[in-house]
């Protein structure tokens, strides 16, 4: 069935846009999606990217999008680079990253990030840069609780 402007909704499988090998089965023994699915698949204007990591300090490239991205930590803590704003975040927080303003974000650990990614337009559009001079993205491992001076 159709909507009123004529739209028909779509499925796409993990096994379609998750890492090569990828099955709903898979799931049950790696929860840590990682994939994308662009809009242009649903017939939609925003893409969705699943990223997942449980190496602290792994982070995506440092980069620009020529259109707004949402930001969803689902697991974990991150440390967010929005253009000039450094934002530590955990499970639940929602950031918004505007266009054309270089972002990025580091798992702090100790264990797995996880977030989910939306991007306000219908395919990816990166462009990977060098961070500038005076911008640390290293992230010092998680010191336990328990072990806390």
């Amino acid at each position: 069935m159709s909507g009123a402007d004529g739209f028909v909704p779509r499925k796409v499988n993990i096994a379609d846009w998750g890492r090569p090998g990828w099955s709903p089965e898979t799931i049950a023994t790696d929860p840590a999606w990682r994939g994308e699915i662009p809009g242009e698949a649903l017939g939609t204007d925003v893409t969705v990217l699943f990223y997942a990591t449980d190496k602290v300090g792994d982070g995506p490239a440092y980069h620009v999008h020529p259109y707004g991205e949402i930001f969803i930590v689902r697991e974990g803590r991150a440390r967010f680079f929005i253009g000039d704003t450094v934002v530590e975040a955990g499970p639940g927080d929602v950031l918004f990253g505007p266009a054309d303003v270089p972002h990025t974000f580091r798992n702090l650990g100790p264990s797995r990030l996880a977030t989910t990614d939306i991007h306000l337009s219908p395919r990816r559009i990166q462009t990977n840069l060098d961070a500038p001079p005076g911008l640390d993205l290293s992230v010092s491992p998680a010191v336990p609780a328990d072990t806390a001076v």
